[in-house]
């Protein structure tokens, strides 16, 4: 058998085995890179890694990625917008939550008339320094992609956006700052779209503060081009808010469309599901109200309006 259909014989067993625990199965799965990734010697789409037995639902972590793909949820035809997000799931680098922080965002997205595109980045090696670069590869080159199908697909160019999670989240930040370089030299035509995301949504983003100055990191260079951003994050989550909050301070500094949600309690990790005794599940209702202010999803007429009433 040849190696690239082996590789996809492989990814086909572990989609299908995954389908109860994603929900509905992806509309398709693509590559993110012709051949081999960046610097990669191996083409491992990753392996369930643990799962733990309090979590109900159960929540699917994939590890040992070396070969990053694209997993693509269409809304309904006739909800269908245009616009696109690329969602970052978490998982500290070391393996990435298919499901929780993955397709569930991409099924609400769906609701909204967005398409989600689950990102599958490339885990820690123990080699990488810093360690978020092989993943900031991939990030970059799934926006490119995906602008590179807009035609085809019926996307609008300028309704491409990203959402992160945890460590997706923090590789949400770099890719909503650091896209004037790319951190790899451009293979095809595929790269020649921009890999600058049009919008940005970062939910519990992990370590955005530099541990000397207790300001942010200075591996998130704000500038005026950076694009609008949804914020989110928890008083008593273990990775501080004050990342999250000097990264809005800077927004808002260089008068960029911004929004910034603290919740007292809520944790980290929880995705868009609920977490007993707190109300951080309803951070989706502002969020939806922020698309509709960025124009991402349309605001309902005054008819729509007067119905629900």
């Amino acid at each position: 058998m040849a190696s690239g259909l082996r590789t996809w014989v492989c990814v086909g067993i572990l989609l299908g085995s995954l389908g109860t625990a994603w929900g509905r199965d992806p509309d398709r799965v693509i590559d993110v890179w012709p051949g081999m990734a960046p610097g990669e010697t191996t083409k491992n789409a990753g392996v369930p890694i643990f799962r733990k037995v309090v979590e109900k639902p159960t929540t699917t972590r994939i590890g040992s990625i070396t070969h990053p793909t694209l997993s693509f949820f269409e809304p309904p035809a006739d909800k269908k917008t245009g616009a696109v997000v690329l969602i970052l799931p978490g998982g500290g680098y070391n393996y990435v939550v298919v499901d929780k922080e993955g397709s569930e965002a991409a099924e609400w997205l769906n609701a909204q008339g967005i398409t989600g595109v689950v990102l599958r980045y490339r885990t820690k090696d123990n080699m990488s320094t810093p360690v978020w670069k092989r993943p900031l590869q991939d990030a970059q080159r799934s926006l490119s992609l995906i602008r590179a199908q807009a035609t085809e697909q019926k996307y609008d160019t300028k309704r491409i956006g990203v959402m992160g999670f945890s460590a997706g989240g923090q590789l949400a930040a770099l890719t909503t700052t650091r896209f004037g370089n790319r951190e790899y030299a451009p293979l095809d035509s595929t790269d020649a779209p921009s890999c600058r995301p049009d919008f940005s949504m970062l939910i519990y983003p992990w370590q955005m503060l530099d541990d000397k100055t207790q300001q942010l990191s200075a591996e998130f260079p704000i500038t005026t081009q950076t694009p609008p951003t949804f914020l989110v994050h928890t008083h008593d989550d273990g990775s501080t808010s004050l990342g999250p909050i000097w990264f809005y301070a800077r927004l808002k500094e260089l008068k960029i469309p911004a929004e910034l949600h603290v919740y007292q309690a809520g944790g980290h990790g929880y995705g868009l599901r609920s977490v007993s005794g707190t109300a951080i599940h309803r951070w989706i209702e502002p969020a939806v109200e922020w698309l509709k202010l960025q124009q991402i999803v349309p605001a309902p007429t005054n008819t729509e309006s007067e119905s629900t009433k």
